[in-house]
């Protein structure tokens, strides 16, 4: 126990002899704190850094803008013929049938011309009775006329004795009397020729014939049927005329109709080639305008050429009407015509109240539209600014917007040059 004691004394007395540099314990100490020292500068340095603002910036350059008008629409065909029977009977042949190309004047079907044959050969009949009429008529007119004619040469010869007067005037009524008759016979021919006439070209209609060239787009008849005419003809054939040129009735909206005019560029697709883009232009803009769900669209029509006939009547088709197209000008994002910074540099120009007001009370209010949100095409006039990045600092440029497509916009400006970093979109920090 003694020499445990004794030993402990001696290496007490032997620590408190050692200098203070070479103690242990205070080099630990020092470590610490220059540990906690560093820790401290470094947390520091990383809230500064992340009180600093950063920015998202795109490059301006120089290229060309089009833009361009969506609408959805339907394939026709430039002229579409819907074939009807304009009498009533029973069909004999089809002569034709869907997808035939068929000339003007050929013989699509043909009615039952039994019955109408008949009508003709009377009709014929009543004309020759007429005109036989007229013969007997012009035979009793020259009789009348010379009996009239010997009677006048009596009272001549006679000195006005014989005949009597109402011979006289007997004679002369048989002559009015038998050139009525003749009247009467020319005219029963007319009215017999036009029963003909009639007649015949109802035999002519039974034979139904194309008006057009074209390819027949369906059939609705078969031998055998009847057709009832009426106050409204049964169609029986659809015949286009040309499919190798079509027309693309569209749709444009309301908003975006004042963009849209004769003569423009278009490009179209179809379900059915989903990968290929059909070129079009615009022939015409209907005054009229199609209300559907209190919405309100005009249609516009487009010319396409189909001389591979890939495309067919009926299909459904997205076009996009080229409206206007700038070539070689300045173009900015329309991010950076609707950003503003949260702050104003001191360096850098005033800006408007509201940049300056983006405070508490611009955080806890609800943010208004951006004003630089328009439609593809809308023309700006107004200067505007946009924010370039100097020196890690955003800067206003005035510019004056142009046409726009939606994502780009095209600007001019005497300061902003291509190659320069507009700002789009602040990604952090706040003012100090």
């Amino acid at each position: 126990m003694n020499d445990s004691i004794s030993r402990m004394k001696a290496l007490l007395g032997s620590e408190s002899e050692q200098p203070w540099w070479r103690r242990p314990a205070l080099w630990i100490s020092v470590l610490a704190l220059m540990a906690a020292a560093a820790g401290y500068f470094f947390w520091q340095g990383q809230r500064t850094a992340a009180a600093q603002p950063r920015y998202a910036t795109e490059t301006v350059n120089r290229g060309n803008l089009v833009v361009a008008v969506s609408a959805n629409g339907t394939l026709v065909p430039t002229n579409k013929v819907d074939i009807g029977s304009e009498l009533s009977g029973t069909v004999a042949r089809v002569l034709a049938d869907v997808n035939d190309r068929v000339t003007k004047g050929q013989v699509l079907a043909e009615l039952d011309t039994e019955k109408l044959r008949d009508q003709v050969m009377r009709s014929r009949a009543s004309l020759d009775v007429a005109q036989a009429r007229q013969r007997q008529a012009e035979a009793t007119v020259r009789e009348a006329a010379g009996n009239l004619r010997r009677l006048e040469e009596v009272s001549r010869l006679s000195a006005g004795r014989v005949p009597s007067q109402a011979e006289m005037a007997t004679a002369q009524a048989t002559l009015a009397r038998a050139q009525a008759d003749v009247s009467s016979a020319q005219a029963s021919i007319a009215d017999a020729k036009a029963a003909a006439s009639v007649d015949e070209t109802n035999l002519r209609k039974a034979s139904i014939r194309s008006p057009i060239n074209g390819v027949v787009l369906s059939r609705s008849v078969d031998p055998g049927n009847a057709v009832a005419a009426s106050l409204q003809a049964v169609t029986l054939f659809t015949i286009a005329e040309d499919l190798a040129q079509m027309k693309l009735q569209v749709n444009v909206d309301e908003a975006d109709v004042g963009q849209v005019g004769a003569g423009q560029k278009a490009t179209f697709n179809v379900s059915a080639y989903p990968s290929r883009n059909y070129p079009a232009s615009v022939t015409r803009v209907y005054y009229g305008s199609t209300i559907t769900n209190n919405v309100v669209t005009y249609v516009a029509e487009l010319k396409v050429d189909n001389k591979d006939l890939t495309l067919r009547p009926g299909m459904t088709a997205t076009a996009r009407i080229v409206a206007t197209e700038r070539n070689d000008v300045l173009l900015v994002p329309n991010a950076a015509l609707r950003f503003r910074p949260s702050f104003a540099d001191a360096s850098a120009a005033p800006v408007d109240a509201a940049s300056a007001s983006s405070g508490i009370v611009s955080k806890l209010m609800p943010r208004l539209p951006a004003r630089g949100t328009r439609r593809a095409g809308t023309q700006i006039s107004a200067s505007r600014e946009v924010w370039v990045l100097q020196d890690g600092k955003p800067v206003p440029v005035s510019v004056v917007p142009g046409a726009t497509d939606g994502r780009m916009t095209e600007v001019q400006s005497d300061k902003l040059q291509p190659g320069m970093q507009v700002i789009t979109e602040q990604a952090g920090g706040s003012a100090k």
